[in-house]
């Protein structure tokens, strides 16, 4: 800017060297096209050609200074000055702002590479990751195929051998055969020729020896007719002689006739004698055929297990509930009746008797079982279904029953499973004569209580008996399905006893999986409901058999998932089963009673069973 402070120098192309045209202010000219200076056209010489590009125009110098001295009288020399400058920062700001710009365009350009040099690092990584994948799975298909051929080779080698083998034994049982052939068709030859050679020999010499042996046969006639014909006059002469002897003396003839008598007295009463022995011994000590099995001693076990027999008689009492899980309120009331029946006991009173009721498999038999043996009493135990085959001889076999019950010195449990069985109600079902016989026996033995045995029934539906029947019972106890609580009990019981013990003891080949048991337990638990006692248990057993079954020996977590969705849905399809029997059952009861009805008011049609 040295044309505003009058200098005089020019600038420097490219510095603004051109003075900027400022209008009104000195009456400075604009400059006309074709004239010289850095912002015009290029400067012309005056035959109108373009002057050489470093030519220097004074004219246009003079015209720069004569504008700056007028720009420096006018009084608006310094809004010049002063815009002058707001165009020099304008033009610095604007500069700064290209810079910051260009930065900016640095840095993202900057960052847009680090991005596209990450983003191929990360194609190149998983392109890297997707051919090691692929050589992996190229080398584990390799490595298969060499194992299945190398099995292939060695399955064709074991082929080839066992052909091989089975050539030479096929080779070497021919020539064994061929050889015993041959040694058997030397041996008849032989044998044939010695026949031959004997019968010849024999012939010849009997031919040689006829008179001989004839003379020797018609001499040893006559010695054996002889002899046989002395006999017989011997005997005759004896006979004769002691018979007449007998006769004549009347002593002798009465000894006789008494000691006849007396042979025949002691057979008959020998043989009533040893009837009446065996039906004593088989009250006392025989098993009644409607019995099952029982806890009861027998000669024959006491002689055959002496020292059992011995830590039998002389055990302590056992807890009545040892190995039963049941509701505690349950637990509770079975507890007070096994003591109060040990005290029976001990006291020679009067038994009551017990109805257990409820769904199979909630251990009505296991407490039953235990009950006898807290209590000091031998157990018994018989089936309902085996009462109505007997037919005629289910009134004697029920009396043998309680004639061997009530000889008992210990006392006896006499538990009758599946009691509904027989022991049904006589006005409505349709049983047999011989059933009815024998309900009405069994209700004369349990007519009153007492103080030899001890009658336990068991039934999963109670509704089904007499009204007798009801009527000696003293206690009725209700067997539950296990809730939450017992099936977590129960699990963690049969887990230890069937998984756990064995697998701590090594016992076999069952091995456990690293897993939580409890959490496992309780998990179960949950899935089981409605389950059964004996359910669970058997699923304890199928978590045995599994790890059996399996290659390793080990039990898992999905082995002993699998066992109880199976159980659960056998248990799904039992329940289904038993609605359909018992909603067909309670249709035919519906139609025999409307049947029955319409017989007895004399109505032809039966009637639709309201019951379905």
């Amino acid at each position: 800017m040295s044309w505003l402070f009058g200098t005089g120098k020019p600038a420097a192309p490219g510095a603004g060297g051109t003075p900027p045209q400022v209008p009104g202010l000195g009456g400075m000219p604009p400059q006309t096209p074709g004239a010289g200076g850095p912002s015009g056209s290029p400067p012309t010489d005056s035959k109108g050609g373009k002057m050489d590009k470093y030519s220097f125009d004074s004219t246009a110098l003079e015209r720069a200074a004569q504008a700056a001295k007028e720009l420096e009288k006018s009084s608006h020399a310094k809004d010049a000055l002063q815009l002058s400058r707001m165009q020099e920062e304008t033009k610095q700001l604007e500069q700064k702002r290209k810079m910051r710009d260009a930065d900016t365009l640095k840095e993202q350009y900057r960052i847009e590479l680090t991005r596209t040099a990450g983003e191929e690092k990360r194609k190149t990584m998983a392109e890297e990751s997707k051919y090691h994948k692929s050589k992996a799975e190229y080398e584990d298909r390799l490595a298969r195929q060499r194992y299945t051929d190398q099995l292939g080779q060695q399955a064709k080698q074991e082929e080839d051998m066992r052909a091989k083998n089975e050539a030479s034994i096929a080779k070497q049982e021919k020539l064994r055969k061929a050889t015993m052939d041959y040694e058997y068709e030397l041996r008849r030859k032989n044998d044939m020729a010695r026949v031959q050679a004997e019968m010849k020999g024999k012939a010849k010499a009997d031919r040689e020896n006829h008179d001989l042996i004839k003379e020797q046969l018609r001499i040893k006639g006559q010695e054996h007719r002889q002899t046989v014909l002395e006999s017989i006059k011997t005997a005759g002469s004896v006979l004769g002689a002691g018979f007449q002897a007998f006769i004549s003396d009347w002593d002798k003839v009465t000894a006789m006739a008494a000691g006849l008598t007396m042979v025949a007295a002691g057979v008959y009463s020998a043989k009533y004698g040893i009837g009446v022995g065996a039906r004593f011994v088989e009250a006392r000590l025989g098993k009644p055929s409607l019995v099952r099995e029982t806890s009861r001693l027998t000669v024959t076990e006491a002689v055959r297990h002496p020292i059992k027999t011995v830590k039998r008689i002389y055990s302590s009492p056992e807890d009545a509930l040892k190995g039963i899980i049941l509701k505690p309120e349950l637990e509770e009331r079975l507890r007070d009746i096994a003591i109060a029946t040990r005290h029976t006991k001990q006291n020679k009173g009067f038994y009551r008797n017990i109805l257990m009721h409820g769904p199979p498999g909630t251990g009505k038999t296991m407490f039953a079982k235990s009950l006898a043996k807290h209590s000091g009493m031998d157990y018994a135990i018989m089936t309902g279904g085996d009462v109505a085959p007997m037919g005629k001889d289910g009134v004697t076999a029920m009396h043998k029953t309680f004639d061997w019950a009530s000889t008992s010195r210990r006392g006896l449990l006499l538990f009758v499973d599946e009691a509904d069985a027989f022991l049904r109600k006589r006005s409505k079902e349709h049983i047999s004569e011989d059933l009815r016989a024998t309900l009405n026996a069994f209700l004369y033995r349990t007519g009153e209580q007492s103080t030899k045995f001890m009658l336990v029934l068991a039934s999963n539906q109670p509704e089904q008996f007499d009204w007798a029947i009801n009527d000696r019972l003293d206690e009725m106890v209700e067997f539950l399905s296990p809730s939450l609580e017992e099936r977590e009990r129960l699990v963690r019981r049969y887990f230890d006893l069937y998984c756990l013990v064995p697998a701590t003891e090594k016992r076999g080949r069952l091995r456990l999986a690293e897993f939580d048991f409890g959490e496992k337990c309780l998990e179960i638990a949950k899935m089981t409901e409605g389950l059964s006692g004996r359910e669970i248990s058997k699923l304890a057993v199928a978590w045995q058999a599994s790890a059996y079954a399996s290659e390793t020996g080990e039990l898992t977590e999905t082995m002993m998932e699998e066992c109880v969705m199976n159980t659960v849905r056998q248990h799904a399809k039992k329940v289904v089963w038993h609605e359909e029997s018992a909603a067909t059952e309670t249709r035919e009861i519906g139609a025999s009673y409307t049947s029955e009805k319409d017989a007895s008011t004399g109505v032809a049609s039966v009637k639709k069973d309201p019951v379905s």
